[in-house]
């Protein structure tokens, strides 16, 4: 009995670490394409204010939000405009292929290569699923942490935490009988 326990938990671990690595080697120098209800350019500060039903796609990556601050800069005057950073915020929902991150706030910096989601993290891969507070991945690496930084007690039957822990169901495949 112990030795299915712990081979479950084998499997459930193999699997979360797969989901981890679903943007191993994003091309951050992809194309963005931007659809939203409006946009307000404010140039001299280097900024496009993407809001209403913002969906952003760059290769396998998708990137939905209620509003998306893109901040840029321009090596030189009058040049195209380079893309640092990418701020979401509300209904923060990332997609690839093989899982599915929601929160509050996402950050994409774009230089530094990595995605931080804020704010009632939710991480899905298939049936299985992770809740913590702060999500940060490195695109290059592939690798993700996920931490519970909330403060106060966990409300029972409430996805997200609050407790300061992450919290988890991993739904295990059927083996075969030997």
């Amino acid at each position: 009995m112990i030795r299915a326990i712990i081979f479950g938990l084998t499997v459930a671990l193999a699997t979360a670490a797969a989901a981890q690595s679903a943007l191993k080697n994003h091309n951050t120098d992809a194309p963005l394409d931007v659809d939203a209800k409006s946009i307000d350019v404010l140039d001299a500060k280097g900024q496009a204010v993407w809001s209403g039903d913002v969906r952003i796609t760059q290769g396998d990556m998708k990137l939905n939000a209620d509003t998306v601050t893109v901040f840029y800069s321009r090596a030189k005057k009058g040049g195209n405009p380079v893309i640092d950073r990418l701020d979401a915020q509300n209904n923060v929902k990332l997609v690839t292929p093989s899982e599915t991150a929601t929160g509050r706030y996402g950050i994409y910096d774009v230089g530094r290569k990595t995605i931080t989601m804020v704010g009632n993290v939710t991480l899905s891969h298939g049936d299985s699923v992770l809740h913590g507070q702060r999500l940060a991945i490195d695109l290059e690496s592939g690798r993700s942490k996920l931490d519970g930084a909330g403060t106060g007690p966990a409300t029972p039957g409430v996805a997200a935490t609050s407790s300061g822990r992450v919290t988890g169901r991993f739904v295990v495949p059927a083996r075969k009988a030997n």
